[in-house]
């Protein structure tokens, strides 16, 4: 696939979404499942990346381009995450005072509901692919709970599962992928 091409699959991601990784069901779609130039692992391995380091979580985009088509795959994952954010100037102007009508309000918690709904289904065969030992499952487990449990930044729980991974890596407890 060209950049040119990927450029549209991506830039059609992040338009139709509301958020970083809201885009996830859609380019799992379109390039995972439907045109198969990307796998759930490089999926992964991109939200991984982008998770890891500063910035938004969207920039994961950007990686899923570079697996896909290299620098200009990247580069058109940066061109597709940013339109929006670019698009969004107009769209401000426009909804002005209109943002606190009932219906706008409803209409922007349905779509809310819906890509949170998406992102969960979508994010099931990712978590096949990467929960694969009992440590994963353990990992897997805690996260959930903390996470329904207690306000706690996201970042903090990456690094706890990295370390964990590392040193069961380290002694020889899991062989990982």
């Amino acid at each position: 696939m060209n950049a040119f091409i990927l450029f549209f699959f991506l830039l059609k991601a992040t338009l139709t979404t509301f958020s970083g990784l809201a885009s996830l069901p859609v380019l799992r779609q379109d390039l995972v499942l439907h045109h198969h130039v990307l796998t759930d692992q490089q999926l992964n391995t991109a939200i991984v990346v982008t998770r890891t380091t500063p910035g938004p979580v969207g920039l994961y985009v950007v990686s899923v381009g570079y697996f896909v088509d290299g620098v200009p795959g990247a580069i058109a994952g940066w061109l597709a995450m940013i339109a929006p954010a670019l698009l969004i100037i107009p769209l401000i102007h426009f909804m002005g005072k209109r943002a606190t009508h009932p219906r706008v309000t409803s209409t922007m918690q349905g779509v809310v509901l819906a890509s949170a709904g998406l992102l969960w289904v979508s994010s099931i065969p990712l978590a096949r692919e990467a929960v694969y030992d009992p440590l994963t499952i353990a990992i897997l487990l805690v996260t959930v709970v903390l996470l329904v449990l207690r306000k706690l930044d996201s970042l903090w729980i990456i690094l706890g599962a990295a370390t964990l991974e590392l040193a069961a890596a380290s002694v020889h407890l899991v062989s990982g992928l």
